[in-house]
């Protein structure tokens, strides 16, 4: 898995890229709570590279939503592929976190 962390119009953006499993869910919670000791605000995660989300990537990604929540930061999804956007339907995470069909539109929602 690869992230890519830069800030856009005041907004900490990470891609994310490849897999996020079992394997590589580490990184991607290390990734997290770096930009949350760094005081981000505002956080979206891209997920337009990524190819493929594991039941442990899920897990990932509601911890990262509890963190930013207890810690006062707006959290948004965007660019989802497919098969990841059906895993988020599948497991309800639409209904409880912000997600955008692409970037640009998520930046706006961040305004």
């Amino acid at each position: 898995m690869q992230i890519d962390t830069f800030v856009q119009d005041g907004v900490t953006v990470s891609k994310i890229s490849g897999r996020m499993d079992a394997t590589t869910v580490a990184q991607f919670n290390e990734e997290c709570q770096k930009l949350l000791a760094a005081g981000a605000g505002r956080i979206i995660v891209d997920l337009e590279g990524l190819e493929y989300i594991s039941s442990a990537g899920l897990r990932g990604i509601l911890t990262m939503g509890k963190a930013c929540k207890s810690a006062g930061t707006v959290l948004a999804f965007c660019s989802m592929q497919a098969m990841v956007a059906d895993m988020f339907k599948l497991s309800g995470f639409t209904s409880i976190l912000k997600v955008y069909p692409s970037l640009n539109e998520a930046l706006a929602g961040m305004r």
